[in-house]
């Protein structure tokens, strides 16, 4: 075998026995040799046959092999069927990811409650590990350890999970306290058009950090005298320039004053994190941040991040289109009244129980149940705003709303540039999709849903949005190569399918 073979084989068992929260001394038990040998294996340096992968795949339950050829995964939907039961939304995908970037700031033991066991999650910790983290799931949980090394490996970086994950862009504000050069690769995700980083880089500024785009990363040098002496006013008002800055000011020991910030649901589970690490933030779920950071934090804290509105949006839009009634639990009500309330002036229903707290005793949540009824088309078109408007990840899903309304809607993204070009897709379906530009679709309905098979969008929404169309569409449909929805979601098709749906899982040999 080669050396890239035997690196991609020993990273999939690596994946395996973590999934299966095993350590490296388990698995060796399991097969009878040394924590040693199974370390080698998962590093690519230890020669394999068949049979010893073989193995290894019936210990961890994984077709080793089969996985390993790097064939995509697709979804194959029997659809028209109607959805009923309880389910629960999981915590933030974003939050998640801002949190494990925010680990990078503590020197003490990060333990993360019910993360979502994501491939975006994923990409993160494999980075973090490269660079010295110890990081393991606990046994028979979702909860996440993170300890930190001595020191800060980036020369070791895993350059490959780096590029495929945009996150990697918030390790700027953290590591600018721990070097004074370092590169970090170009940020990856989701295939949404031109993202400018600039209103990072002018933020950051205040802080010193000075970047140069290179071919294929990005090159940055920090000047630790120089700290921010006005407040920062962001050009956008975005979340992960918001959560970069927040990173950078919990290390510096002063004041700073963020204004145009984001108060989107994945920053203020940000800012909560941080309290609880000494940090000192003001103006929580507005738009001016005051931060009063520390020079150095050693805290060994236990979090849950909040739920997350994006999982909870996607769940309601699977009940409209099958036309089902179920009930969502642990909504955050917070970031989803202005969708609920564009969905009423549509004539949807839902019954709302009294608000409790999120585990990170700050989020407010209900539990929804849905009730199913005629749509209408509403009078104006349906745009995306910064919170507390309505959430700009959120906004294709009412791409299938609108499909199932009666008229016209119109669809207006107008921060990507590429993904309403992503809702013609819905056309193989049946829905009537007409593209005015990049950044505006008109939807005629209602839609008279039929199977299709479709290659997945390369970004997240879009992917969930055609998934869930093939549940409303009687017949089979196959969704093809959906690494970029398992980027986002845990285990959606399983979860779907707990409500009634039927979804396989299936690799094309």
């Amino acid at each position: 075998m080669t050396e890239s073979y035997l690196s991609r084989i020993g990273g999939l068992i690596r994946d395996a026995r973590r999934h299966k929260d095993l350590t490296q001394a388990d698995l060796a038990e399991l097969l009878g040799t040394s924590q040693s040998a199974v370390a080698r294996i998962e590093q690519g340096k230890q020669n394999l046959s068949l049979e010893m992968i073989a193995r290894i795949g019936e210990k961890l339950d994984s077709e080793i092999v089969q996985v390993s050829s790097g064939v995509p995964q697709n979804l194959r939907i029997e659809g028209g069927l109607k959805l009923s039961g309880e389910i629960d939304v999981r915590t933030s995908k974003n939050a998640a990811v801002a949190l494990l970037c925010a680990s990078l700031l503590n020197k003490g033991r990060t333990t993360l409650r019910k993360l979502a066991r994501i491939e975006e999650v994923n990409r993160i910790t494999e980075v973090l590990v490269s660079i010295g983290f110890k990081i393991r799931w606990l046994p028979d949980s979702s909860d996440l350890e993170i300890v930190p090394p001595e020191k800060i490996d980036l020369a070791s970086m895993d350059d490959a999970a780096a590029r495929r994950t945009r996150t990697i862009i918030m390790f700027l504000g953290p590591l600018l306290h721990e070097f004074d050069n370092f590169e970090l690769p170009y940020a990856g995700g989701c295939d949404l058009g031109t993202r400018t980083v600039e209103p990072h880089m002018i933020a950051l500024r205040h802080f010193g950090l000075d970047v140069t785009a290179t071919t294929g990363s990005y090159r940055a040098a920090a000047d630790p005298a120089k700290r921010p002496t006005r407040p920062i006013v962001l050009t956008e008002r975005g979340d992960t320039v918001t959560e970069n800055v927040l990173l950078a000011a919990a290390r510096h020991p002063g004041t700073t004053v963020i204004r145009n910030a984001s108060s989107n649901y994945m920053v203020q589970d940000l800012c909560v994190f941080l309290r609880k690490l000494g940090v000192t933030i003001e103006g929580l779920g507005t738009t001016t941040l005051t931060v009063t950071g520390m020079e150095h934090i050693d805290v060994d804290i236990d979090y849950s991040p909040s739920e997350d509105p994006i999982e909870a949006m996607s769940l309601l839009s699977a009940a409209v289109v099958t036309g089902s009634e179920m009930t969502i639990k642990r909504v955050p009500i917070e970031f989803m009244e202005i969708e609920l309330a564009v969905l009423d002036t549509m004539g949807f229903q839902c019954e709302l129980s009294e608000e409790y707290v999120s585990d990170n005793g700050h989020t407010r949540l209900v539990d929804l149940r849905t009730v199913p009824g005629p749509l209408r088309a509403p009078l104006d078109k349906i745009h995306p705003l910064p919170f507390p408007g309505l959430n700009i990840d959120n906004l294709p899903f009412f791409a299938i709303i609108a499909a199932c309304a009666q008229g016209s809607t119109l669809i207006h993204d107008w921060v990507y540039e590429n993904r309403a070009i992503y809702l013609t897709e819905l056309t193989t379906l049946g829905a009537k999709v007409h593209l005015m530009d990049p950044h505006r679709v008109m939807i005629e309905g209602p839609t008279r849903w039929r199977a299709g098979e479709i290659m997945c969008p390369p970004a997240l929404r879009p992917g969930v949005v055609i998934l869930l169309a093939m549940l409303a569409a009687p017949g089979t449909s196959v969704l093809r190569n959906v690494y970029v929805i398992n980027r986002g979601y845990e285990d959606l098709a399983t979860r779907l399918n707990g409500l009634g749906a039927k979804i396989q899982t299936f690799r094309d040999i």
